[in-house]
């Protein structure tokens, strides 16, 4: 599967062959965030080709993949905005990380390349409150004093479905800029003050493709494969820095994810001089107790495969792989909590 197909979809099947009569309990079924969707895809034709067992993912946005796993309409859900402890313990849900990443502001002006401009949460929050209209605004122009900014009205992309990118976008503007978390707030769905909503980093991407003078959001990997304009941005620490995954390792250095119950981590806006300041994991949902226990245990298996081999095709998309302390971890809590009907561990890695 080429990596341009997978950008262009919305949902991709990789089903291990079954013939007539045969069970298909190796099917594994999920759905949720469109921010990990490169690599789920490419970790998921690599696997089927190693094992033959087949993965249906449907990249229809964290709020739809949060309400499929709660509906169980699916073995797994996908989020990047993670549940909070007592969530998860009122639903019955184990939660983990797969990968990190990065949320990028992208732009379409003529003239302008990636690392062109530069701009900081304040700027980016007033932005999308409409305070800033125009790309030569004073504001723009002060962090930019070099740019050649157009005197042009600037049009805004956002996402039109629950998603965790719009969440750790709008978590990072609310902790900038204290107009926009007083009348915006952060969540997957939001009351955007304007502009165009598109569904899925998918939509917004070929949005801002399509329209001069726009600025959205997307993970990187559909920025860089893309070749969307990416905007630096100053960190807290009051470097300009720009995306890749150096920047966003940084960003992460500093998680205790030992002391955090279920996960429950958010990456945005964090100190250090190298480190990018939209950057998020992205987390996997499943039942303790599910109602299929061999299903659940082949997409356990699938994602400690990924951590077992995956983690290079990660970093070819630009995502962080996560520490083999924190894998570590992981597999613990798949052992301590997610159990059969025998009250056993439904898998038990080989690591």
């Amino acid at each position: 599967m080429r990596l341009t197909s997978i950008l262009l979809s919305t949902a991709f099947v990789i089903a291990g062959s079954a013939l007539a009569g045969e069970t298909r309990a190796a099917d594994i079924s999920g759905a949720g965030a469109t921010f990990p969707y490169p690599i789920y895809a490419k970790w998921a034709d690599s696997y089927k080709k190693e094992t033959g067992i087949g993965l249906n993912y449907q990249s229809i946005g964290s709020g739809g993949g949060i309400k499929q796993i709660k509906a169980k309409t699916v073995t797994f859900g996908a989020t990047d905005m993670p549940l909070k402890p007592a969530d998860l313990n009122e639903s019955g849900l184990v939660q983990f990380p797969t990968v990190i990443g990065g949320v990028v502001p992208v732009v379409n002006i003529d003239g302008i390349s990636s690392g062109a401009i530069k701009l900081d949460g304040k700027t980016l929050a007033d932005i999308f409150l409409g305070k800033i209209a125009q790309w030569d605004d004073p504001a723009i122009k002060k962090l930019n004093p070099n740019a050649k900014l157009p005197s042009q009205a600037i049009a805004i992309v956002h996402r039109s479905d629950g998603s965790g990118t719009s969440f750790l976008f709008t978590d990072y503007l609310s902790k900038s800029n204290s107009e926009w978390k007083d009348k915006v707030g952060a969540n997957t769905s939001v009351e955007w003050p304007g502009g165009i909503g598109a569904k899925g980093n998918e939509g917004v991407a070929n949005n801002v493709v399509q329209t001069k003078g726009s600025i959205g959001y997307v993970e990187y990997a559909y920025a860089k494969q893309n070749k969307l304009t990416a905007v630096d941005m100053i960190n807290k620490d009051g470097h300009a820095i720009s995306p890749n995954a150096e920047a966003f390792q940084a960003a992460a250095a500093g998680a205790d994810w030992a002391h955090a119950e279920g996960y429950y981590v958010i990456l945005t806006d964090q100190p250090g001089a190298k480190s990018w300041p939209i950057a998020g994991a992205t987390f996997i949902l499943i039942y303790k107790q599910p109602d299929d226990a061999v299903a659940t245990g082949e997409a356990i298996k699938f994602f400690d495969w990924a951590y077992k081999n995956g983690s290079h095709m990660a970093a070819e998309l630009d995502y962080v792989p996560l520490p083999a302390s924190l894998v570590g971890l992981i597999r613990k809590t798949w052992a301590d909590n997610i159990k059969g009907p025998d009250g056993k561990p439904i898998y038990a890695s080989s690591m």
